[in-house]
């Protein structure tokens, strides 16, 4: 069955398909494996409920960085941490780990890593283990409908889900006692027809914009659930930094206002927040490669205001060098451009024991050799669709 050519943009007449659908769903590689029961709702999980931001300190703590739509890489970065077995299943036992952000744009995986991280979700929490997900600049662009970062791939993997999106709209129809209209169109109100992009990616565009809109299906399902900064034991993680007026403003605030946003109950978060230069998942001022660059004042700073912390954790600002610390280790930068889509990086994870303190766990073998970090490393840019006249420019080092 091809997917491409058959995916309606309008979800109507795919029950002629339902014969060959039967035959090919018993194989999920052919879907691409996007495939997983639905989300079990309890008291501690429901939308309504305020996202926690305040964690206990775990025995054992797990960072990673950003991922980028690179599935393999993201598999190698979990299993070289521990947390997961050669069948792909969470081993980490009671680990608390936390994924800084940026899963989408820039590699062609990226519906693969989001279903691979809620389903490790799922296992972790079965044995005491938690994995956190969080809010980086490019799930708040792709929401936004900025999709310059996006690719080919991306655009076709999405257009497979949306294939198998419609079959089940259409499917659900065929139930008894469905109420009409309770099966939403996933394409309602989105324009068939983009200025300067190119005619053969409209369907793409116009699915990703389905699926990660404001309450859209993708968009709901995964990014509503990821925080924008949280505080794990004596570290704060937040994918670009925190300045006092974040703050000021409350971190659980901010990890409510962006939620209801992504869910379509509240208006757009403040650009103050989410979307300037010096916005949580855009500010370089602790993560410039070079030292001298990033300002270990303001940063003391900043944590002298949250009780407790010692050091910010973040991802964003590629680190050719490797995870490194800077400001007496009050600032650590964990984004190693593991993606095809970046700088291919061999993946690189940070490790917080209890006991044994911060630790880098490496598959670079360059890393004790004090490899040196340059200043002009930077992404794919991809298809460049859709591309505002304003906002931040995305540059990794030294914006």
């Amino acid at each position: 069955m091809q997917m491409e050519s058959q995916t309606n943009l309008t979800c109507q007449n795919i029950p002629t398909l339902f014969s060959s659908f039967i035959d090919t769903f018993v194989d999920f590689s052919v879907s691409g494996g996007l495939f997983l029961p639905p989300p079990i709702i309890t008291s501690s999980n429901h939308n309504n409920n305020p996202l926690q931001t305040i964690f206990p300190s775990p025995t054992r703590l797990i960072a990673i960085g950003d991922l980028h739509g690179d599935f393999q890489k993201s598999k190698q970065a979990f299993k070289l941490a521990g947390l997961i077995d050669e069948h792909d299943k969470w081993c980490g036992g009671s680990t608390t780990v936390v994924q800084i952000g940026d899963v989408l744009d820039r590699g062609g995986e990226e519906l693969k890593i989001l279903y691979f991280l809620e389903k490790l979700k799922r296992e972790a929490v079965k044995v005491n283990g938690n994995l956190i997900t969080m809010n980086g600049n490019h799930e708040i662009m792709n929401v936004d409908g900025d999709f310059r970062y996006v690719t080919k791939k991306g655009l076709q993997e999405f257009k497979d889900w949306a294939f198998w999106y419609c079959v089940g709209n259409d499917m659900k129809m065929l139930c008894d006692g469905l109420e009409i209209g309770c099966v939403k169109d996933l394409f309602e109100g989105i324009p068939v027809e983009f200025r300067n992009v190119k005619p053969e990616y409209f369907d793409g565009i116009r699915i990703r914009i389905a699926a990660l809109r404001p309450n859209g299906p993708i968009s709901e399902r995964f990014l509503s659930k990821n925080q924008t900064v949280i505080v794990v034991g004596d570290s704060v993680f937040v994918h670009g930094g925190l300045l006092t007026k974040h703050v000021d403003y409350g971190l659980e605030k901010v990890n409510e206002e962006v939620r209801d946003w992504i869910r379509g109950v509240k208006g757009r978060v403040s650009r103050d927040l989410v979307r300037g230069r010096n916005s949580i998942v855009w500010l370089r001022k602790f993560s410039n490669e070079l030292a001298k660059d990033c300002d270990c004042s303001l940063l003391e700073h900043v944590l002298a205001t949250i009780p407790g912390a010692k050091r910010m954790i973040m991802g964003h600002t590629i680190q050719e060098s490797g995870i490194n610390g800077i400001c007496d280790n009050k600032a650590i930068r964990i984004d190693v451009g593991m993606s095809k889509g970046c700088t291919n990086g061999l993946p690189e994870v940070l490790e917080i024991d209890r006991d044994k303190g911060l630790r880098i766990l490496t598959s670079n073998p360059l890393y004790q050799n004090g490899k040196e970090g340059s200043l002009d490393t930077k992404c794919n840019d991809g298809l460049g669709l859709l591309h505002p006249e304003l906002g931040p420019k995305q540059v990794e080092v030294n914006a």
